[in-house]
């Protein structure tokens, strides 16, 4: 199974990143969240990075600062996490693989959520809804997903633990997942925000692809 690490910060801790197999390296360009990559890494080293997958997290970022980023980092795929409509998301597939994220809570009509967006988007995202954008770090119950035709590759996040393995594994043998295209982990593997305890993240996709 793929896997995306969010959050990256460290130029080192990149560099590992495609060496413990992971297929996505997650750089997070919202200057509110504790993991804005440009607190820590420069487009330039963005930019160097060439061993794996980049993708950028936006949050109601203008069209015109996505695509400057995208042009400078030479990022392979956008994460747009905000509030972001579909003629915006439309505008940015045109330039950009786009990855639409949308914060679940147990209620919610996933279908509904999705309909506006599923010509306008490469791949969806189900994170956990809370305060605020971005992660909560927390779980949302998997089984709203069940039942329901999502006819997009989709990422898997929210709080997903070192330990939730064999969940996960259990989890994309449900009809569902077979759209499930990677999972997504960030705070749980960390040492603290945007750095990774990498025998943490090492060890979980040892896991998910055993």
């Amino acid at each position: 199974m793929r896997v995306k690490v969010c959050g990256m910060t460290q130029p080192e801790q990149v560099d590992q990143l495609a060496t413990a197999g992971a297929t996505f390296a997650g750089f997070i360009f919202y200057p509110k969240s504790p993991r804005y990559v440009f607190k820590h890494m420069t487009m330039t080293q963005i930019r160097k990075v060439n061993n794996i997958n980049k993708v950028g997290v936006f949050v109601n970022a203008s069209i015109e600062e996505v695509l400057h980023i995208v042009d400078e980092c030479r990022l392979h795929m956008v994460q747009l996490h905000g509030d972001e409509p579909p003629k915006y998301c439309e505008k940015i597939a045109d330039y950009v693989s786009v990855v639409k994220a949308f914060r679940l809570s147990d209620n919610d009509s996933v279908e509904w959520m999705i309909k506006p967006y599923m010509d306008v988007c490469d791949m969806f995202m189900f994170d956990t809804m809370g305060a605020g954008y971005g992660g909560t770090g927390k779980k949302f119950d998997w089984s709203v997903l069940k039942g329901s035709s999502i006819g997009k590759p989709f990422f898997l996040s929210g709080g997903i633990d070192p330990g939730d393995e064999e969940e996960l594994k259990r989890f994309a043998q449900e009809p569902v997942a077979k759209a499930l295209f990677a999972v997504d982990i960030n705070s749980k593997f960390e040492v603290s925000p945007g750095v990774k305890d990498m025998d943490k993240v090492i060890s979980f996709i040892d896991h998910m692809k055993g």
